[in-house]
Parts: structure tokens; sequence; C-alpha cells
């Protein structure tokens, strides 16, 4: 064990601390007890002396101041007094007469003094009549003695003193006993006192290693710890809290992993991306659309700058370093060579002490909408330009008539077929155009049934016989076996066919041919083909043929009538079928359309 750490713990420190405690009780305990014992053994012991000096000197009064015949009687009874009588172990009585002469001595090896005077400051003090005299000394021997005086009275009169010498070793020693039995059971009272210490910090610290261990579990993030409760004590109410605290917290990790996987849920599968970058603008999250908007791997954009990861110019930095929230659009090409357009927007986090904290780009995929935009914008201008033209010729055949045209006979005629004329043209392209709305709105309402396909194909060649014969064009009609009927709305698909055959005559040379086509294709579809050798048109233009307005040959179309919708209508009731219509065409080799229908009742919208 290492101590150094040892003395650093609760438990050592508890340990130390008890007995500290019990040492200092101890200590105050012994210091008073000792002290006290002192006092009193030698309160006692003087007690003693003063009381036998006391004793002998009323006897020995009677024995001081005979002189004559009886003078050696009484100093014999003096010694018989003093050796027998009140003899002391380890003490010198002596018997001095009025002038402090020895007369007497209880100790043999003191028999010299005899005769010789005691100069004692407590003989001087008791031979002057004062009784109480008593001091301490130290003899040659090194002992400690009590020494106590008492004046020998007879008549009134001081005749004498009586002095105790008596040696105080037995009270030491029995002192020194006292101390060595107190000693002994200090250190026996430390020793159960650091067991017990041991014992009493083990109770209060096993509970506490166990709490810090299932603590570090926790901080480790296992959340399961639970401390078992032994009482109600702080121990067992720390326990109880240690417990809650565990639950909460595992609530919490649960909660915020929840909302985690929501978030992250959310992050990838929206249709917008999304790139947050910290405060140096350094990219720290990327969802999976905004990769794939920029064509670049997750992985391989963490850290790298926000600026040059969308490759905005130096200026979008300094507006991005302000920390307002602004827009600017990318332009994406793709590695087919297509653009995309990509609006993004930068919304800056700031926290309330530390500033601007990171920034939160929105990446949104805005090609489909300019596009869409441009459309709009271009198909206002086409039905401005459409409306326009008309409006204009109305307009000014109209004035002509009002200047006095009216009253030409060859002039007036004219100009009305003129204004009839353009009449219709508008008439035809707002019929086209509602139309167009509708099925746009999904409003047209289709009334399918089953419908034969060679008799649908043979009447729209009867209807425009006489234009095929003028322009000597010969059509043609090819039913592969098996295709019998189609799940249509006749009339829609009448008109899907009047428009092909009529663009296929518009730009179909005299002496030319158009064939019809019906043939099965899979999925229970069949597939309807209208095919002339006219004059074709240019590959650039294939993609946009479809587009409401759009014209190969402007200024042709416009004086064949047309309104650049027919392709548009078709496209729209074919899908309201669930069908598909394609165009494919050659330059001067001619053009083929081909759409599908449903062989059966499935698809489409208004059954």
């Amino acid at each position: 064990m290492n101590l150094p750490s040892f003395f650093r713990t609760i438990q050592a420190k508890l340990i130390i601390i008890y007995v500290l405690l019990i040492l200092i009780a101890m200590q105050l305990i012994g210091v008073y007890f000792v002290s006290a014992m002192k006092t009193s053994l030698t309160s006692n012991f003087t007690k003693e002396l003063q009381e036998r000096a006391a004793l002998l000197s009323v006897l020995a009064a009677q024995n001081l101041g005979v002189t004559g015949e009886s003078a050696d009687a009484s100093l014999d009874n003096l010694s018989v007094l003093v050796n027998n009588l009140f003899n002391i172990n380890g003490a010198e009585i002596q018997v001095l007469d009025a002038s402090g002469r020895v007369l007497t001595t209880s100790k043999p090896s003191h028999a010299d003094y005899v005769g010789t005077k005691n100069t004692q400051t407590v003989v001087s003090r008791a031979l002057q009549g004062i009784r109480d005299n008593e001091e301490y000394m130290i003899d040659e021997d090194n002992v400690r003695k009590k020494v106590v005086a008492k004046p020998v009275i007879r008549d009134g009169k001081t005749v004498g003193a009586i002095y105790i010498a008596a040696s105080m070793t037995e009270l030491y020693n029995t002192m020194e006993r006292i101390n060595s039995i107190f000693i002994s059971g200090l250190l026996l009272a430390l020793a159960l006192t650091a067991v017990l210490g041991v014992i009493l910090a083990h109770t209060i610290t096993s509970p506490i290693k166990e709490l810090t261990r299932r603590a570090t579990a926790v901080a480790e993030g296992n959340f399961h710890q639970k401390m078992p409760v032994l009482g109600n004590d702080e121990i067992g109410q720390l326990s109880k809290a240690f417990n809650y605290m565990t639950s909460r917290l595992q609530d919490a990790l649960a909660q915020n992993e929840e909302e985690k996987e929501k978030l992250a849920s959310i992050l990838t599968n929206m249709s917008d991306g999304v790139i947050a970058a910290d405060e140096k603008h350094q990219v720290i999250l990327m969802n999976r659309r905004a990769s794939e908007m920029l064509r670049v791997q997750e992985q391989a954009v963490s850290g790298k700058d926000i600026m040059t990861l969308l490759h905005l110019p130096l200026e979008e930095r300094a507006v991005l370093e302000r920390g307002t929230m602004h827009s600017t659009i990318l332009e994406i090409d793709s590695p087919e060579g297509d653009t995309f357009l990509i609006r993004v927007t930068f919304t800056p986090i700031h926290r309330r002490e530390f500033g601007l904290s990171g920034t939160i780009a929105v990446l949104q995929d805005v090609t489909e909408q300019e596009k869409l935009e441009a459309s709009r914008r271009e198909f206002v201008a086409n039905v401005s330009h459409e409306l326009r033209t008309p409006l204009t010729t109305i307009k000014s055949y109209t004035e002509a008539l009002e200047d006095g045209a009216l009253e030409d006979p060859e002039l007036g005629p004219r100009f009305a077929s003129v204004i009839q004329n353009q009449t219709d043209r508008m008439i035809r392209l707002v019929t086209d155009l509602l139309h167009l709305s509708r099925l746009d709105s999904k409003e047209a309402l289709l009334r399918k049934q089953s419908t034969g396909v060679l008799e649908m194909l043979e009447e729209v060649v009867d209807r425009f016989s006489f234009q095929m014969q003028e322009k000597e064009i010969h059509p043609e009609i090819f039913i592969e076996d098996g295709v019998d009927t189609a799940w249509m709305d006749r009339d829609q698909i009448d008109q899907v066919l009047d428009n092909l055959i009529s663009n296929a005559m518009k730009y179909t040379p005299e002496g030319g041919k158009i064939t019809f086509e019906a043939r099965r294709v899979d999925d229970g579809m069949i597939a309807i083909s209208v095919k002339d050798n006219g004059i074709g048109i240019p590959k650039r233009n294939l993609d946009r043929i479809f587009e409401r307005f759009y014209r190969v040959d402007k200024a042709r179309a416009r004086n064949m009538g047309g309104t650049g919708l027919g392709l548009s209508i078709a496209r729209e009731i074919v899908r309201a079928h669930g069908g598909a219509i394609t165009l494919d065409s050659e330059l001067g080799e001619g053009t083929t359309v081909t759409f599908t229908l449903p062989t059966q009742e499935q698809g489409g919208e208004g059954k």
C-alpha cells in the first residue's frame, strides 16, 4: 500500500482524527488526574506529618525544661518517644531545646547531630512560636524530603521544637506507578481506539468507495448502476440521491439519443442540403442531400473551409464574417454536362457570451424552380404575343372599316373575312389554353371505355381524306395481330390523333405518305404511331418539342394557323390515360410520334 496515498484518504483522516481526539482527551484527563493525585498525596503526607509533629510536641512538652536529677530521665523519655512511639519510615525526628540544640534524633546515623544547633528556617520559626512551618528540601543524596517544625510550648513559653524531615521517595514512587498505569491504560485505549477507528472509518468510507466506483462507471456511460440503501442516514440519503440521479440521467440520455436520432433522420431525409460550420468556418456536419448536390463525400469535407467547399468568392466571406443572414445562388456543373442552380442560405449562430459561434448553410436545388419560372415567363410572353398579333390585325382592319373601307364592295368583305379569321384564331388559342388548364388541374373528366383501335384509326383517316387528297398524301394503317381494343376516352384520343395528323400533313410535301401503326407493348399497353416522311425536326429541337408555344419554325407555323399548343395538349391527354408520348425525327426524312394506351381499365384519372 502506498502510504502517502493512504494518508490522503478519508479513512486515514478519520482514524487519525479519532485517535488524536482520544489522545488529547486522555492527556487532559491524565494531567488533571495526576495533578490532583499528586496534590492529594502530598497534602495527606504533609497533614500526617503535621499531626504527628503536633502530638509529639504535646508529649515532648512534659519532658522539656526539666532541670536537676530528672533532666536525664526526661531526655531518655524523649528518646523513647522519638525512636519507638513516633518512628516514621524514611523520616528523621529531632527534638530541639529552646536554643535550637538537638537533644535527640530518631536516625542513628545522625547521632553526632546531638548537641549541635539546627539552624534551618523552619526551626527558627518554630522556636519563635510559629506553628505552621514546612518546606521541601533535597538532601545530599538527592532525596526529596518534606520538613515540618512545630514549637513545644509549656506554661505558655516555647521551650523547644519538634523537627521532622520525612523522605517523599515512597510518595513519588507511588506517583510513578500511577503514571505507569495511566500510560499503559492510555496506550491500550489508543490501540482499541485505532481498531475501532478503522472499523468505524471502514463503515463510513466503504459506501463512499462503492459510490465512487459506481459514479465512475456512470461517468464511463454505464447508467444502470444502483446503490444499495442500507439505512436512512446521510449515506443512505446519498445512495438514494445517486440512484435518483442515475435514473434521471438514463432518462435524459434516452431522450437525448431519441432526439439525436430524430435530428439525424430529419437531416438525412431532408430534401434540402444542410451544412454546419464552426466559428472558423470549418465544416463539422453535412447531410446526405448536401453531399449529393455538391457531388462530394460526407467524410471528405469534415474540417474543410465552407467557402472553399462552396467555391464562393472572397466578398462572400466578408458578408459571412459580419454574421448576417443572406442568400446566394451557385451554379454546379454535373459530370453529365448539366448545370444545377443551388440557392445557399447562410444563417449565423450567435451565443450571448461568445458572439458568432457557427454558421448553418441550407442548400436548395432551385433548378426546376428557375426553369419553371423561365417557362412561366416564356409562356406569358408567348400568350401575349399570340394574342397581340390577331388583336393588332383586328384593330387595324376595324379602323380601316371605320374609315370607309366598309362601303367599298371589294375591300369590305375581304377585311371582314380577315377579322373573322383572326377572331377564330384567338378562339382556338383560348380554347386550347382552357383545355390545358383543365388537364393541368385534373378537372377534365375522362369518359373511358373499351374502344376498337382499327375503327378509330379508319375514322380519323376518313376525317382528313379530303385534305390528304388535295396534297396527294397516301395514308396507310398497320394493326398488329392481337391488337383489338384500348381503354380510352374516344373524344380525347381523337383530339390527340387530329393534332398529330394535322401536324404531319402540314410538314409533309405533296405526294408524301402518313402511316398509322398499332402494336402491343409490355405491361398490357398498346402503342399507336403516326409516321410521316416530311421535312423532319432538327435534333436540337427535340427536347423542347412538347413545350407550350414552342415552334421549330415560328413564322411558318403561324402562317399555317397553329397555336403551338397541340403537342402539349396531346401529351397531357395521354398522361391522363396513364400512357406516355414520344417523338422521333430525322431532319429531311420524317417524324414519328408514338403514344401508349392501356388495354384494360387501369391508371389515369377520371375513370
